[in-house]
């Protein structure tokens, strides 16, 4: 009877798999609204933009949140200001964005098209999306006219909204008619209760402000600290919030610190890259070391099926003999695994790790990393036990488990080193510090989709616990994120909003633990990836990058707490100007439609 019922539970999950393929894969996803009319529509399902992917909707006029002409045409044809024209466009906006972002409709195109887009229907369950705009009183058909109730409600809902221009670049803010709020290259409209605490008003526009001395709210946040150093341990923090272009210049600590290590280097250097960009210091470093007599090896991350985001990886491993990659003869499914770790050890006894990646968007502190360097032998070993490991061709599932590696007393701190996928440190280790933690959990990280972990957050929120999360733009469109999940429970998670990835895979809690590494807190991050882990009790680092996570989080409009982010568009501060394809569509600056919307 067992048996039977097994195989009829098997067969209702191979049913409802079958029927979810068959309703979806005809459908294509919407990847990104550039306006409410604007789509871009994944219509031969490859995860990106292509050329003839844009569609403009048919038969409708839309206002956005957007200072365009199409605004003012048509607030001139419906008799409304233009400020309230801009306040229906937020509500059309975020009508928008909760009816079509990520999901799968169906698209009539039809002959008409432009050098910007395809005209045609989008329909979503079978419901024109034209008709949901305009039935809503979001928008006018193609002669002016209006659905009047509806209008007239969404008008008055809208006369209500406190909407100001902010200017991301200099973190001024303007009222909607404010000549200087429109011309600004990074400017956009957010409620006035949700600008970050930094804002500063503007004084042409906003006098009586100033006049009124209301500016204890608006006082500039002061720059943390970005290093410090605790006996044998450096901490190392990027502040992406003031670097909006990468560079090879070796000029921050970050890149200064790994050119200091190499060089004092007399005997070994192991490094294991996930990928690689030629920084020149770097390189002459590393040169200088081998003309000395320094035995310098490498293991790295091989771009077979998978994306290539570090194509100088292959001809910097060539200058060396003594390398190793974790291509696997005969075993795709582990090549395809990631070799993650981001790691160097010097002489056997110092170690440089963390979650920056060895590129130019690391070390010129354009992403948020968290690194730290440590002086000690025992931490050292423990590295050089899992870099020989994977030097010997034993790479994720083939490793040995790590013994040995907790609790290590290293000057004023505990050590606990955890290498994936081996020794399960999220599950193991994380998850019941975090059943423990009395005061708050701070999480700035690139990704969050690790099921356990985001159980017990949302648990110690439902017991007083202080949670705040920062995540990176790009991750709230991945598979399992529990992003909108954690908001859900309550959980305050905010999306960056800046040219650079919030990159650390980080927590701190109640100025005790710190947990700092490679590994993103997902499955594959502990289950399949190699990687590396740190947690380390330490009341002075946690403090130290406490207060870093409450910078970041007051520089970040809290309209983000509620709202996501283009990774690469003018809500995105820098993203337009920084020479890097931001979202991974392929497209770069200006090329991309999210930054063309000006």
């Amino acid at each position: 009877m067992r048996e039977k019922i097994i195989v009829i539970i098997l067969f209702l999950i191979f049913g409802l798999f079958s029927f979810y393929r068959i309703f979806f894969q005809n459908k294509p996803q919407v990847l990104k609204i550039i306006t409410p009319n604007i789509i871009q529509i994944d219509l031969n399902g490859n995860n990106i933009t292509d050329n003839g992917e844009t569609i403009c909707v048919d038969e409708i006029q839309t206002f956005s949140a957007d200072f365009k002409n199409e605004n003012i045409e048509l607030a001139d044809k419906l008799g409304i200001s233009y400020d309230d024209g801009i306040k229906i466009g937020y509500l059309t906006d975020e009508f928008a964005a909760k009816t079509l972002a990520g999901k799968f409709v169906k698209v009539e195109l039809s002959n008409r098209s432009t050098p910007l887009c395809r005209y045609g229907k989008i329909f979503l369950e079978e419901k024109n999306y034209s008709d949901m705009l305009y039935s809503g009183g979001f928008g006018a058909n193609t002669q002016g006219e209006v659905e009047k109730q509806a209008f007239n409600e969404i008008l008055s809902k809208a006369k209500n909204l406190k909407l100001v221009i902010l200017n991301h670049k200099n973190l001024k803010y303007h009222t909607l008619n404010c000549k200087y709020g429109k011309v600004a290259s990074d400017a956009v409209v957010i409620k006035e209760n949700e600008l970050p605490k930094s804002a500063k008003p503007c004084k042409f526009c906003h006098l009586s402000k100033i006049e009124k001395k209301n500016v204890e709210k608006y006082q500039s946040v002061s720059t943390p600290q970005s290093i410090i150093t605790d006996e044998n341990i450096t901490f190392i923090l990027t502040d992406f919030t003031k670097i909006l272009k990468p560079d090879r210049n070796c000029s921050h600590q970050a890149c200064k610190t790994f050119v200091n290590l190499i060089s004092e280097a007399t005997q070994t250097i192991d490094i294991a890259i996930y990928g690689w960009a030629d920084i020149t210091k770097v390189n002459e470093a590393l040169d200088k070391a081998k003309l000395r007599g320094v035995k310098i090896r490498l293991v790295y991350d091989t771009a077979i099926n998978k994306p290539n985001y570090y194509t100088e990886t292959e001809n910097f491993i060539k200058r060396y003999i003594d390398v190793k990659s974790d291509a696997i003869d005969g075993n795709k499914k582990l090549t395809n695994m990631l070799m993650h770790n981001k790691f160097a050890i010097f002489d056997n006894q110092k170690v440089y790790t963390g979650s920056m990646n060895f590129s130019s968007t690391g070390f010129s502190g354009f992403n948020h990393n968290s690194i730290i360097i440590i002086n000690s032998a025992p931490i050292a070993q423990l590295y050089e036990k899992e870099f020989n490991q994977m030097f010997e061709g034993k790479f994720h599932t083939l490793k040995e488990k790590s013994e040995g590696n907790k609790n290590i007393i290293s000057g004023h701190s505990k050590i606990s080193v955890f290498f994936s996928p081996q020794d399960k440190g999220i599950s193991d280790y994380i998850v019941p510090i975090v059943k423990k933690a009395e005061k708050y959990i701070y999480i700035p990280t690139f990704i969050l989709t690790h099921k356990d972990l985001s159980n017990e957050l949302i648990n110690a929120h439902k017991r007083g616990v202080n949670v705040k999360i920062i995540i990176d733009a790009t991750s709230t469109g991945v598979t399992h994120s529990k992003f909108k999940e954690l908001r859900m429970a309550g959980i305050p998670v905010k999306v960056e909003n800046y040219a650079g990835k919030m990159h650390a895979k980080s927590i701190i809690i109640d100025d005790k633990y710190m947990v700092i590494g490679s590994a993103n807190f997902s499955s594959s991050g502990e289950n399949k990836n190699d990687e590396n882990m740190l947690v380390i009790e330490n009341q002075k680092l946690a403090e130290f990058y406490r207060q870093y996570f409450e910078y970041f989080w007051s520089k970040i409009p809290d309209r983000y707490l509620k709202h996501t982010v283009s990774a690469e568009s003018k809500y995105s501060i820098g993203s337009c100007s920084d020479g890097i394809d931001n979202d991974f569509d392929g497209k770069i600056d200006f090329a991309d439609e999210r930054c063309k919307n000006k």
